[in-house]
């Protein structure tokens, strides 16, 4: 039986093409394993969509149409499975 994650990292990610890898990669690098990545694309233009499908078997993935940064964090929280929730900006690591 997998257990459930504990924390749940959601990143909501707008044309961040050039920074969205290193923020998602930050998060996979944390040592604690009851962890769960959740990336929501907010329909971005400019690749960003591309990078997400190279993480697509270590990431929750969600893609919607441009809402703005609240919108895709609540989508995130939305499937998110975690006890927890953080927020990663995908510009950040």
């Amino acid at each position: 039986m997998v257990e459930r994650p504990v924390l749940s990292i959601i990143i909501a990610a707008y044309d961040v093409v050039q920074y969205v890898a290193e923020a998602i990669d930050s998060a996979l690098a944390q040592t604690y394993e009851r962890v769960e990545i959740v990336v929501v694309n907010d329909g971005s233009t400019d690749g960003t969509a591309a990078v997400l499908d190279e993480y697509r078997d270590r990431i929750v993935r969600v893609d919607q149409a441009n809402a703005g940064l609240p919108a895709a964090r609540n989508a995130g929280i939305a499937v998110s499975s975690g006890q927890l929730i953080g927020f990663l900006d995908a510009d950040d690591m």
